[in-house]
């Protein structure tokens, strides 16, 4: 992959105070060559369902067309606030990759013990409108990536081109890094 090309990594971060109830998102832009080249910041709301319309409007607050890809490291950020992929691959018109970094049985359960009736019903169907999760290796780890926008061959490149090293991709690790500054700043405020 050249130097130059571009993602959009978006992390999450929540306070430690167990009565907040927003998440902050961040979105970073990265070069294939480590180069951070911007930042962008929103919220949602911890336990809602508002977190891919926060995510689009992130997008459309870098209003970055040089993005080619853009890397998501959750799709269930602040306490199953799940994230709808194929809405935000529509709305970039680039490719959504997730990747999570442990293995997992699947959310459904966990979804079935925190919420019932409608809740749980709007967020089973967006969970289970998701692609399959695959299992990559990458420098000697183990990632978890869910596609859209892509094919499977696509979406382990972008990975591997964005991961320097451990297994974490660079975008989503520089945003999870804005993120929890952005958490450090709205805590000294208060």
């Amino acid at each position: 992959m050249k130097p130059g090309v571009r993602a959009l990594g978006v992390a999450e971060s929540v306070r430690g105070d167990a009565n907040r109830d927003r998440s902050t998102l961040a979105g970073a832009v990265v070069r294939a060559d480590r180069v951070t080249d911007g930042l962008a910041y929103r919220s949602c709301t911890v336990g809602g369902t508002d977190a891919t319309d926060a995510l689009v409007a992130l997008l459309e607050d870098l209003g970055r067309p040089d993005v080619r890809y853009v890397l998501l490291g959750a799709i269930a950020p602040a306490w199953y606030n799940l994230l709808d992929l194929a809405r935000i691959e529509a709305a970039a018109d680039r490719p959504v990759i997730a990747v999570t970094f442990e293995a997992s049985d699947g959310l459904e359960s966990g979804l079935r013990d925190a919420f019932s009736d409608a809740a749980l019903e709007r967020r089973l169907e967006i969970y289970r409108s998701l692609p399959e999760r695959r299992a990559l290796s990458i420098n000697d780890e183990t990632v978890y990536v869910r596609h859209v926008g892509c094919d499977a061959e696509t979406a382990a490149a972008v990975v591997r081109a964005f991961t320097p090293e451990g297994g974490r991709p660079e975008p989503i690790r520089v945003a999870k890094v804005a993120a929890r500054a952005g958490d450090a700043y709205l805590d000294s405020l208060e």
